[in-house]
This record gives C-alpha cells, structure tokens and sequence, in this order.
C-alpha cells in the first residue's frame, strides 16, 4: 500500500520502520518546521533527529509538496505534535479521498472554548471540511513507544483505536510486525484521555529526581528517592482513571498499555521530566520556562488544559474538587505560579 506520513519528526518518522518492513511504499512530509530534517533526508537519505538513515521505500517530501505526496495513498498519519492538530487538519483536507483512513501518532487533550474535554482526533476531524469529514476514518495510537527504539526494531506493543474497529483492525494489520504488536480498539476517547494525560504526570514523575538532587542527591548510604517517583506514578495512574470514570470512559484503560504503560516509558526522560526536575530543584515555572526556552512543552499544555476543563466540569460536579489532587497542584504551580509542594497525604 502507499502511506502518507505528515510529520517528520521522532515518532511520525519512527512508524515509517514497521511500515518499510512490511513493504509499504512511505512518502514522508515534512511541515514547516522540519525543513531541516527533510533536506537531510532528501541529500542524505539520514535524519538528523533519530540519528538513522531511512528505511527502504522511504521518500522524502517538503511541505510544499504535499499535493504530490498525498496522491493515491491508502491511508495518512497524522506525525505533528499535539500542537500541530489544528493545522494538519487543515493542511490535509484538500487531498483526502472518499473512505481514506488516517491515524494520529500525536497524544493531548484541549479545552473546547466552553471548557469542554476534546481529543485530539475530534479536533483534527473539525477541521477537515465538511464535504469529507464523515467520509474518512479517524484513528490513534497509544501505549509506551519511544520512537528511536521502534526505529531500531525493538519490542514494542501499543493499542490501535478507532471508533470504527475495522478501521483498527485494518491499520493493526498494515504495521504488525514480529517487534510491533498491536492491539486494536474501539475505545478512542480512553485511549487519547489516558495518552493524553500521562504527559503531565511524567513531569510530576521527573520532579522526585528534582528533589534528590536539591536534597545533595544520593546519601552516604546510596538512598534515593524511588520510593517518592513510585508513589507520584501511582497517584498519576489513579487520576488518570478517575477522570476517565467522570467522563463516562474505562477508567481500566489508565492502568493498561495507553496509561501506565505509556506513563512509565515517557517518565524515563524526556522534556516533561526535566521540566519537573527544575519545578523540584526550586525554579519557579517562569524560570523553568526561561531555562528550556524553544522546547515544547506538551507537559505545560495538557495541565493548562486541564485547568480550564476541571473549572468547567466541577460546575457539573463530574469531577470532584479534590478527587485528583495531583493534578490540581501542577494547575497551581503551571498556572498560577505558585512553589511547587506536593502533599502526599492528599494522595490515593
């Protein structure tokens, strides 16, 4: 089949490894933003970014020729970031084709203007036109998945979810392979709520690293601080199923591959964690900001969203002043520039 990747960068680019060896043919598109990545590509046959040269059956497309790389695939993903679904939505439109499938590698939530809970998908969808919207099909990807070790074809497994099974199913079958295991759903909203909101948890996972490091890291006696990292991923795991159990979704999902599984691998490292860490260390978030100016923080934008759904939703009383604790103290931190304090007897 012929694949549209739209988003060159980590994971939009990683998914192109199971998809080469299963002998699709992939037109990856750079956006705006990843020019540099797509020249590289296209005079080298290497990204910058994962560090590897491209798998066979890989070309390489500047945005601009997007009309180009678009023509006669069977199916998009959707590559950008979760700042991106707005504009891919758009960016793509003109191009899709009566019963295309597209399926988003992208993880966040956003506050609808009412202060409503959307996924991602959904937003993408709202900005498709309305003479094709309902005739594609929309689906995503969740679980622990860092792009680099799919690029290297190391074990993965993640959840494929559509509102359509089939649609799942189709996709699962288009990139299975011996080291990418799929399990396809019709759950999307569980799945991108629980995606969605592990990236404010990592930074919360990242800032017990912070505290060892304040407190003169390791002891005399080798202590450190994976007790209180434990006790922060646990909480994040049971908030997690708390506003999936408010909103009418499974809250099993946050303790399965899309929440604590992909919770877990993003707490590994990353820019959520080290934001936590300076939190930790003492920085308020302005300086925090300052100190990883030019990164996105997608951690930073999920919590701001959430300030604004958990405003809306306890009007409605579909979640509980206190029930997520965790999250409410990030909003304060995030969002209101307090010092960061977390109470672990609120907890659990």
């Amino acid at each position: 089949m012929k694949v549209a990747i739209v988003g060159a960068g980590l994971m939009g680019t990683g998914i192109a490894w199971p998809l080469s060896d299963n002998n699709h043919e992939i037109r990856l598109v750079g956006t705006h933003l990843d020019k540099h990545i797509i020249k590289s590509c296209k005079e080298q046959n290497y990204h910058p970014r994962l560090k590897r040269f491209l798998p066979d059956r890989v070309t390489p497309y500047y945005v601009e020729e997007i009309e180009q790389a678009l023509d006669g695939v069977d199916f998009l993903v959707s590559g950008v970031n979760s700042l991106g679904a707005h504009w891919i939505g758009k960016t793509i439109s003109p191009y899709l084709l009566d019963g295309q499938k597209i399926i988003a590698v992208t993880k966040g939530l956003e506050a609808s203007s009412e202060g409503e809970l959307l996924i991602l998908p959904d937003i993408l969808y709202s900005e498709l036109s309305k003479s094709i919207r309902d005739k594609v099909s929309l689906a995503a990807i969740g679980g622990p998945c860092i792009a680099g070790e799919l690029a290297g074809r190391r074990q993965s497994c993640v959840v494929f979810a559509s509102r359509d099974i089939e649609t799942a199913k189709f996709l699962a079958k288009a990139f299975r392979t011996d080291y990418y295991h799929i399990w396809p759903s019709s759950d999307l909203l569980s799945l991108e709520v629980s995606v969605g909101m592990k990236n404010a948890y990592a930074m919360a996972v990242g800032m017990a690293q912070g505290a060892l490091e304040k407190a003169g890291g390791v002891d005399e006696a080798g202590a450190l601080m994976h007790n209180l990292a434990a006790a922060i991923f646990a909480q994040g795991c049971t908030e997690i199923s708390r506003v999936l159990t408010a909103i009418g979704a499974d809250p099993s999902f946050a303790y399965k591959l899309p929440g604590a599984g992909d919770l877990f691998v993003t707490s590994a490292g990353g820019r959520s964690v080290t934001l936590g860490k300076l939190l930790a260390k003492g920085h308020s978030y302005a300086e925090a900001q300052e100190i990883m100016k030019g990164e996105t923080l997608e951690a930073v934008y999920i919590v701001q969203q959430m300030a604004q759904i958990l405003s809306a939703k306890r009007t409605n009383t579909a979640i509980n002043k206190g029930s997520i604790p965790l999250m409410e103290h990030l909003i304060e931190v995030i969002t209101e520039g307090k010092s960061l304090d977390i109470n672990l007897d609120a907890f659990f």
